[in-house]
């Protein structure tokens, strides 16, 4: 029988408008092993780090985006979109220093979305 050893891999925690968001950047790591049981132990709010979902940000696929972003939800399950994630995610990419580009063109299942980070002076946080 053979063990593996676990691994450790950073995260952020991240809140935005009532949600919290576990985000991972999955450029730097091999994410592809993580199964749906995994994603939602490491949700678990009391034996996990708990989160409503897991973002993850990828290399893109297409020649028209700069990321790609996957979500997950607490129960495990893969999602298509999450407008609260969305916005932890361009700030995630932005603190990273993974790219200053404002906006950003992100693959996210089967389409491409803009997103923005928008200043105070333009009305955030109002």
């Amino acid at each position: 029988m053979t063990t593996q050893s676990p691994r450790k891999i950073r995260f952020t925690k991240m809140h935005g408008a009532g949600n919290d968001f576990i985000v991972l950047n999955g450029i730097t790591n091999d994410l592809s092993a993580v199964t749906k049981e995994q994603w939602r132990k490491l949700a678990h709010r009391q034996l996990g780090v708990g989160a409503d979902q897991i973002l993850i940000v990828e290399k893109t696929t297409r020649s028209d985006a700069d990321f790609r972003y996957r979500i997950f939800n607490a129960d495990g399950g893969e999602v298509e979109q999450c407008g609260n994630g969305s916005r932890c995610f361009v700030r995630y990419i932005h603190e990273q220093g993974l790219s200053a580009k404002n906006p950003l063109r992100v693959e996210v299942a089967h389409f491409i979305v803009t997103q923005e980070t928008v200043s105070a002076a333009r009305g955030e946080g109002k």
